[in-house]
C-alpha cells in the first residue's frame, strides 16, 4: 500500500489481525527485514511494516530525514488505517524514529521496543564518524554499503550470515544516495531521548546484544538502568532481527 506525504510516495503493509505491532527497520534496511519473522508474528497480531523514506520502496522527503518528521510519517499511515493503541518496535535507526514517535505521539503507544538502539544522541566522534559517512556516500555509495552492512554482524556471524550479507548490500546498493545521505544527516541531527523513554509509563523494553558493533552492551545496561526498562541479552552483533531471530520473535509474543 501508498501513502502519500507531502505528494512523496510512502511504501507500508499490515497483515495479520490481534493487537498490533509496528516494526520499523533500521538503517540501509527496508520493511522486508522482517519477512522471517511474519510467519510466527500474523498469528497473533496485525503487524504494520512500513519503508521510512530514502529506503525500500519510499521516496525522498528532503535533503534531511529529521527522526520527527520520519515519526510524522509513521503516525499518518496509522491514522490511515484507523489503528491507535501499538506495541512500537524499532531497530537500530528505526528505534531512533520509534523514540520520536513516542515524544511525539505517546497516546498511540501500548508498548515500547528499543531494539539494538540508543536513546542517546551522537557523541561528536560519532558526528564526525557520519561527516564522513556523507562524504563516502557522495564518492562511492557502492563502496559505502560494502563496508558498513558486514561491519554491523558479529565477527563470529560474518561466514554463517555471509549469503544474507550479500542480499543486504544488493538491496541497500540499490537505494539513492540522495536518501541514504538524508537519513545520515537526520541521524546525526536526532536530540537525546533519555528522558522520553524514562517517563514514559508503558511497559517498555530494551533488546540488544553483547557484540553489538554500534550500541556497546554497557550503554544499554546504563539505559535500561536510567529508564527503568527491562532488558533482554542477547549474542550476536547489531542486527539481532536476523542473527537472533527465534530469540526475537520469542521476546515480541512474551511482551503482548
Amino acid at each position: 500500500m501508498i501513502h502519500h506525504y507531502h505528494g512523496v510516495p510512502i511504501f507500508y503493509r499490515c497483515l495479520g489481525t490481534g493487537p498490533t505491532l509496528v516494526l520499523l527497520h533500521g538503517f540501509l534496511e527496508s520493511n522486508a527485514i522482517w519477512d522471517a519473522l511474519l510467519p510466527e508474528l500474523v498469528v497473533a497480531h496485525q503487524v504494520v511494516l512500513i519503508d521510512l523514506p530514502g529506503h525500500g520502496k519510499s521516496g525522498i522527503i528532503d535533503t534531511v530525514h529529521s527522526m520527527e518528521q520520519m515519526a510524522t510519517i509513521v503516525k499518518e499511515v496509522l491514522d490511515a488505517e484507523e489503528i491507535r493503541g501499538v506495541t512500537l518496535v524499532g531497530h537500530s535507526m528505526g528505534g531512533y524514529v520509534a523514540l520520536a514517535f513516542l515524544e511525539q505521539y505517546p497516546h498511540y503507544v501500548n508498548s515500547f521496543v528499543l531494539m539494538n538502539s540508543t536513546t542517546r544522541a551522537d557523541s561528536p566522534e560519532r558526528k564526525i564518524n557520519r561527516q564522513r559517512a556523507l562524504d563516502l556516500v557522495a564518492q562511492n555509495k557502492q563502496s559505502f554499503v560494502q563496508l558498513t552492512i558486514p561491519a554491523l554482524f558479529s565477527k563470529e556471524n560474518l561466514n554463517y550470515f555471509r549469503d544474507d550479507i550479500k542480499s543486504l548490500v544488493s538491496i541497500a546498493a540499490a537505494f539513492s544516495s540522495e536518501g541514504i545521505r538524508a537519513a545520515i544527516s537526520g541521524m546525526a541531527q536526532r536530540t537525546d531521548r533519555t528522558r522520553i523513554l524514562k517517563n514514559y509509563e508503558g511497559p517498555k523494553f530494551i533488546i540488544a546484544a553483547k557484540d553489538d558493533p554500534v550500541v556497546p552492551w554497557d550503554e544499554s545496561q546504563a539505559i535500561a538502568s536510567e529508564t527503568n526498562s527491562k532488558l533482554f541479552e542477547l549474542d550476536g552483533g547489531h542486527m539481532s532481527w536476523l542473527e537472533q531471530k527465534a530469540e526475537v520473535v520469542k521476546i515480541l509474543h512474551f511482551i503482548e
